[in-house]
């Protein structure tokens, strides 16, 4: 997908974009806050046929949306939603990796890392939201963690994958 941005002097900001399916969609960001998004036609890139207004409010609920942070589709494994530096995403703990069978606080993923495991999905589909420090990783549970991008690789690499140093 291609993505042209252009400065709106006065207005803001507009991002024009043609996806693989080749729509066209353009998002005007306003400097008061409003976006506008605007649909065209397949046959004739130059030709609106909708337009929708969100405030900044609406925009950003939608965006959560977009961004799979209201649901999550199945098939992926990771995702991750970035906000300025903070990044949230979702990591499944790979079997053999250093975590599995230890508890978010003997880990001590927040102190070492910087790292905050917001909700755990286990593999048997039970959701535990704001996971405690007594609660156990175990292989195959997708963690939803928050950081700085660093810091998450970091732990990633360190301890959620098959290559951070457990068995294999």
């Amino acid at each position: 997908m291609n993505i042209r941005e252009i400065a709106l002097p006065g207005i803001g900001q507009k991002y024009e974009l043609v996806t693989k399916n080749n729509d066209k969609v353009v998002i005007v960001i306003h400097d008061d806050g409003r976006r506008e998004v605007f649909h065209f036609d397949d046959d004739d890139h130059e030709e609106s046929i909708s337009c929708v207004v969100f405030n900044d409010i609406e925009s950003r609920q939608i965006a959560g949306i977009l961004g799979g942070m209201a649901y999550k589709p199945k098939a992926l494994e990771t995702i991750e939603v970035a906000f300025n530096d903070l990044i949230i995403e979702w990591y499944k703990v790979e079997f053999g990796s250093k975590v599995v069978n230890q508890t978010i606080g003997n880990s001590d993923i927040r102190n070492k890392y910087n790292v905050n495991v917001i909700a755990i999905m286990k593999k048997n589909t039970e959701k535990m939201l704001s996971p405690g420090p007594e609660t156990v990783i175990e292989a195959g549970d997708t963690l939803v963690i928050s950081g700085e991008r660093q810091s998450l690789k970091k732990l990633i690499l360190e301890l959620l994958s098959r290559n951070a140093g457990g068995e294999t």
